[in-house]
């Protein structure tokens, strides 16, 4: 296992997505940015994927969970009360969903990456807890040239006396994407 990495887009203002729920402004240049050289070193070092229930359910989960989907690994689902139908994968892409609580899940996750990272990819909630629980070891932070105003911020209910973060990098992902990668000391 190399790093439990924590990664969300958020707009310069800090919020993650509008005040109806929709990260539609953060992501203009998606298909650019599944292009870019950051993109693919980031899915070639991945060897399990973790989210939240909410993130899964962004999209119709039987349309994104297939071949096609970047991260061809084992993916791990924060809920509390898994879905009774959902896709079945592939032989690299697995679904899990785990109920009993963000320590199990960092744990599972971890021994099936292996010698790769793990990638949190959302929600607030589960980044929030892997935080405020000195699980994550990394924080990557895509800022958007966007003012949403309103909505969801990804540092709400953070433990800022417990949390310290070291900038490892700064990189232009696309024109209008800016990643900052932090190591998170607590």
């Amino acid at each position: 296992m190399r790093k439990i990495i924590a990664g969300m887009t958020m707009s310069l203002d800090g919020f993650i997505n509008d005040s109806n729920g929709s990260a539609e402004l953060l992501s203009p240049d998606f298909s650019e940015m599944l292009d870019s050289p950051a993109f693919k070193e980031q899915v070639q070092n991945t060897g399990a994927v973790i989210m939240g229930r909410h993130v899964y359910e962004m999209a119709d989960p039987f349309l994104w969970i297939n071949d096609d989907y970047e991260f061809q690994v084992p993916i791990f689902v924060l809920t509390h009360t898994p879905p009774a139908k959902y896709p079945k994968g592939n032989d690299r892409l697995t679904l899990t969903f785990v109920t009993d609580g963000i320590e199990s899940l960092i744990s599972q996750a971890k021994k099936a990456a292996a010698d790769k990272d793990v990638l949190i990819i959302g929600g607030a909630s589960t980044i929030q807890q892997c935080l405020n629980s000195g699980l994550c070891d990394e924080l990557q932070i895509d800022i958007m040239p966007v003012l949403v105003g309103k909505g969801l911020r990804l540092f709400e209910n953070i433990d800022t006396d417990k949390i310290k973060l070291e900038r490892i990098s700064v990189e232009e992902i696309t024109p209008v994407r800016t990643s900052v990668l932090f190591k998170v000391i607590t």
